[in-house]
């Protein structure tokens, strides 16, 4: 019997965001209708994702108004995006997009005064905490409604963000991967914070979004996203 064999074999590429990041939400300050595509439901998406974001516009709502006022006005003004994908322990990942537009708080604000004054360090805003808080953002806001704890991969300690530069020169970006190792939490909320311990820390900005369950005996998880968008005007 006579014949020849010979290897074969698949490729396959998927292309990440910078820094290795699985988000496709863009390293800029997004036109208007930009914003609508990243955070709005439409039917290009997959199922999953449709359904969240459509329970999810209320959240979306709630600071996009004030953006494009702000916009249309040509007033300075200053704001935060955060933008979700869900990690399972196969490394699957499933991009909900832009999950809150909000502004920062009074407690963010006079910190980074203080900053100008070199008695604290604005660098240190690179602390991302998630919990399970119900409530709608306040500018009077200290801290999450609910963070998690122990169920943090290392126990009552915030995963420490990327710090960059965006595409654009006004905007600072913070990236971090948030995996659990217990519990079943539905995360709601999302805080930048100046230090990694949970339960202190001065909180810049902190998002409300529809529940993302987690599994933490699972090993899920989320990549974090936080733009800190500041424009120019008057």
């Amino acid at each position: 019997m006579f014949g020849s064999t010979a290897p074969t074999g698949s490729l396959a590429i998927r292309r990440l965001g910078p820094g290795g990041s699985f988000t496709a939400t863009p390293a800029r300050e997004l036109p208007f209708a930009s914003i609508l595509r990243h955070a709005l439901p439409h039917p290009f998406l997959s199922g999953e994702v449709f359904v969240y974001r459509l329970r999810n516009v209320p959240n979306i709502i709630r600071g996009l108004w004030r953006i494009a006022a702000a916009r249309v006005l040509k007033i300075s003004h200053f704001y935060g995006t955060l933008s979700i994908v869900k990690i399972d322990r196969f490394g699957n990942a499933l991009d909900y997009g832009i999950v809150s537009l909000r502004v920062v708080t009074t407690a963010g604000v006079n910190f980074i005064v203080d900053a100008f004054q070199n008695t604290t360090e604005v660098e240190n805003f690179k602390f991302h905490g998630i919990g399970t808080g119900t409530g709608n953002e306040a500018s009077g806001d200290t801290a999450l409604g609910t963070e998690l704890t122990t169920e943090y991969a290392t126990d009552n300690t915030r995963p420490t963000g990327s710090q960059t530069e965006g595409a654009s020169a006004n905007i600072y970006r913070t990236v971090a991967t948030i995996t659990l190792d217990s519990g079943t939490p539905a995360i709601t909320e999302h805080g930048i914070f100046t230090q990694a311990a949970t339960g202190g820390g001065t909180l810049l900005d902190r998002s409300k979004f529809s529940a993302i369950n987690l599994t933490g005996a699972n090993g899920d998880g989320i990549q974090a996203t936080y733009d800190f968008t500041v424009n120019a005007g008057g």
